[in-house]
């Protein structure tokens, strides 16, 4: 197939721009740091109650988020097979959208007494964000042709840091001039929702709906959706470097989305950095990150993707290793860049990847569906797991979790590559 037009990729390529401020301002910097000044030990000397249990403040927004990650992971099969049958993944992907866009708009009434509402407003806002994603990322192999892949995958990233790193500059010049601090960080979550809201129109203009012949006919829509799961598994186990690749993506997902989760959560706790360095530290992460993603993407055509994703897969282990010893702020800024650099990269060309090495099928929500349902059973388990440690323990120790992770990861890719080398020669 060839590339679908400039206008239609443009298009495409803008949702990353309008959605990803969320992942910048709401699940990065400004809700975390907000999070923790009203959940503070000053406000809640025995931590946070809920349901009955008290919490430590950020391993319950873990173990939120964690939920709603798996309520999604839950959904996205049954919203995909109800997206083919009504032939308009477009529809489905808005409504997402616009649940993820109102809620990050509802956390402008989140306070010390309304902390349930400010948690629920995270929590869909993450369904409504990673919602949408199922249906945006399987539009890629339908407007990218094999070798435009990394290129189209990489150009959504890009403007997704930089749209989301110019929301952040609004928010901190607020939080910077105004008087008052918290209203200007709750100001910053109502732009959040229009920002998003508002940019995803260009999106919704461009993107194709499906035409009447290629709609598909089920009579049993709610299930089918895990029956195409189960349809796919089976393809995917006789497709031996897809599934290696699947059991990597799996494991170094736990470390890489948890890592981007509870970054800001460390340099609180741990190195008890301001808001200002916080926001600032945020900003360089996407900075570099717009730089990881190009720079992985042409990589990659000369190493081949799996080869450069078991070298970022190496970088993170060892940016993990070095976040353990941590203790000052200047090694914290040096680590947030090598952040930037991979987290960029382990994304755009994750997504290539998969795009490549699927089958050639016209039913790309069904195996993109099995990818998104893949990464977030890999983020439940990363977020669980890290929130649990932290609570018996300190937040320092969850980070060897994570390690483990990503070494588990890196095998499955070695594997994984050995095997496409197999396959060639053969």
């Amino acid at each position: 197939m060839q590339t679908a037009s400039k206008k239609i990729v443009n298009g495409w390529a803008m949702y990353d721009w309008a959605n990803s401020v969320y992942n910048l301002v709401i699940t990065t910097t400004f809700f975390p740091a907000y999070f923790a000044a009203v959940t503070s030990l000053k406000n809640f000397p025995d931590g946070i109650e809920f349901m009955g249990r008290h919490f430590v403040n950020t391993e319950l927004k873990d173990y939120v988020l964690s939920f709603g990650f798996l309520i999604i992971a839950i959904l996205s099969p049954v919203l995909s097979s109800i997206a083919d049958y009504k032939g308009n993944k477009k529809n489905f992907m808005r409504f997402f959208c616009y649940m993820g866009a109102l809620s990050c708009s509802i956390m402008f009434f989140f306070d010390k007494n309304h902390i349930t509402l400010g948690l629920m407003a995270f929590m869909f806002a993450g369904i409504g964000f990673y919602g949408s994603q199922v249906f945006y990322n399987s539009y890629l192999p339908e407007i990218a042709s094999d070798e435009d892949m990394d290129k189209v995958s990489a150009k959504g990233y890009s403007l997704g840091y930089i749209g989301s790193v110019l929301m952040q500059l609004v928010g901190f010049a607020m939080v910077i001039l105004m008087e008052d601090k918290t209203l200007a960080l709750k100001l910053t979550f109502l732009l959040v929702g229009i920002w998003w809201v508002s940019f995803a129109q260009i999106t919704f203009n461009v993107l194709p709906i499906s035409s009447k012949s290629e709609r598909k006919n089920k009579k049993h829509v709610l299930v089918n959706g895990f029956h195409e799961l189960k349809l796919v598994f089976n393809q995917v186990k006789e497709m031996p470097v897809l599934k290696r690749f699947l059991t990597a993506f799996f494991f170094y997902s736990m470390g890489v989305q948890t890592v981007m989760l509870v970054a800001i959560d460390f340099g609180i706790k741990e190195l008890k950095l301001p808001d200002q360095k916080l926001i600032i530290t945020a900003v360089i992460i996407q900075l570099v990150a717009i730089v990881g993603a190009i720079g992985m993407s042409r990589l990659s055509t000369k190493l081949g993707n799996i080869q450069v994703l078991i070298l970022t897969v190496l970088l993170w282990i060892g940016v993990c290793i070095a976040g353990y010893f941590i203790t000052t702020e200047t090694h914290f800024y040096i680590i947030a860049a090598l952040v930037g650099l991979v987290m960029g990269g382990i994304q755009s060309v994750s997504r290539s990847t998969y795009g490549k090495l699927m089958p050639d099928t016209k039913d790309t929500a069904s195996f993109f569906s099995f990818y998104d349902v893949t990464e977030k059973l890999a983020i439940v388990i990363g977020l669980f797991t890290f929130g649990f440690i932290e609570g018996i323990s300190s937040i320092r120790q969850s980070i060897l979790a994570l390690i483990v992770f990503f070494v588990i990861g890196f095998i499955a890719l070695w594997f994984a590559a050995n095997k496409q080398k197999a396959l060639a020669r053969a």
